[in-house]
């Protein structure tokens, strides 16, 4: 069994501290990348992972003849990679060469994705559709697709996840879209699948019992939805949780305790949004608590580092108390004692 220490945070309640004022904190790991993709960045990543990898050879189709290589009108073809980015496309374009590692379609007009749009690609590896105008995609588009490990299709205008998606995709952004369901098995099969973003207009009741069936270690973000509370039956082997912009305004001990994951070195991220955290658990043996851009304006003496007989307290990396109407200068010394850095407390730039 794995020890976990409770704190109980009553962020209502009196005063705050003395600590740094600069930046919130940073999410590692974690790309917001707006409406662009960096393909270079990506092409880097593609070439890293390959080589630190055994990959399998390339399949080559009977037709595939590199002696004649295409490309299609208007696209830059190099090194596998395929860039067709703002060229005001209306369709995929249908002479993408076999062997592509990485396909760049964003910033067009594309508004479906059809049955045979990628076939022939089985080599992809990554495939951006950021900013187009997709409303809906064939069942059977992806399939093809055996090797794709990144999906990025954020800004877009899908109300669903789309189905079969390829076994082997490790990331998914998807933020942006008119997603208001997730439905039960929309991610089942995705066992490799550590990374969801997804920015969309959901609420509770949105997510269905059985909607993360089948992932494993996952970082997950629902950011700038209608939750209320921490959504149930969430992956077992969530390791990172961000809930930013939300309505949320409470968290019990049994919505975060069963994720072994979070309880190891996982972070929970709720900014921007939470009006008044009360009794609020968290169970981490390193910690990072984002709350930054809230209406929080006091901070007891014990808040953070509880006493009392039998409380076990949890030492933290970092808190962002960043953008609230807090006067640290009140803010007892002693009220960030289980911090391992005082400079590792931030406040600041709340306006009024």
């Amino acid at each position: 069994m794995i020890p976990f220490s409770v704190v109980v945070l009553l962020l209502c309640a009196t005063p705050p501290p003395t600590p740094s004022v600069a930046l919130p904190f940073e999410q590692e790991g974690f790309l917001d990348f707006g409406k662009r993709i960096d393909v270079e960045g990506l092409m880097m990543m593609m070439n890293d992972e390959e080589e630190g990898s055994a990959v399998e050879e390339y399949y080559k189709p009977e037709y595939y003849k590199p002696e004649q290589p295409t490309c299609p009108f208007g696209c830059q073809c190099n090194q596998k990679v395929v860039q067709c980015s703002d060229l005001g496309l209306h369709y995929v374009p249908y002479d993408v060469p076999p062997e592509t590692r990485l396909l760049d379609l964003q910033s067009n007009q594309i508004t479906e994705i059809r049955e045979d749009d990628f076939k022939g690609l089985s080599n992809l590896y990554a495939l951006v559709l950021v900013n187009n105008k997709i409303s809906r995609v064939h069942l059977r588009a992806f399939m093809p697709l055996r090797r794709m490990q990144k999906l990025y299709f954020s800004h877009n205008q899908l109300t669903a996840v789309p189905k079969n998606l390829p076994s082997s995709l490790v990331e998914l952004r998807i933020h942006d879209n008119h997603i208001k369901k997730v439905a039960a098995g929309d991610f089942s099969g995705l066992g490799s699948m550590n990374c969801i973003d997804g920015r969309n207009p959901i609420q509770n009741s949105g997510l269905e019992l059985g909607a993360f069936d089948g992932l494993k270690r996952t970082f997950l973000r629902i950011s700038e939805a209608k939750l209320t509370g921490i959504p149930k039956d969430l992956p077992e082997g969530l390791h990172e949780l961000l809930l930013d912009q939300n309505q949320i305004q409470a968290i019990e001990l049994e919505d975060l305790r069963q994720y072994e994951g979070l309880h190891r070195s996982g972070q929970v991220g709720l900014q921007e949004g939470v009006q008044c955290l009360r009794l609020i658990y968290v169970m981490f043996f390193k910690q990072v608590v984002y709350l930054h851009s809230n209406n929080i304006s006091q901070v007891d003496m014990n808040d953070f580092c509880p006493e009392g007989f039998g409380v076990k307290k949890t030492y933290y990396n970092g808190i962002s108390l960043f953008d609230n109407p807090i006067n640290y200068w009140e803010v007892e010394p002693a009220t960030f004692r289980c911090v391992s850095n005082r400079m590792a407390v931030q406040f600041g730039n709340h306006k009024k």
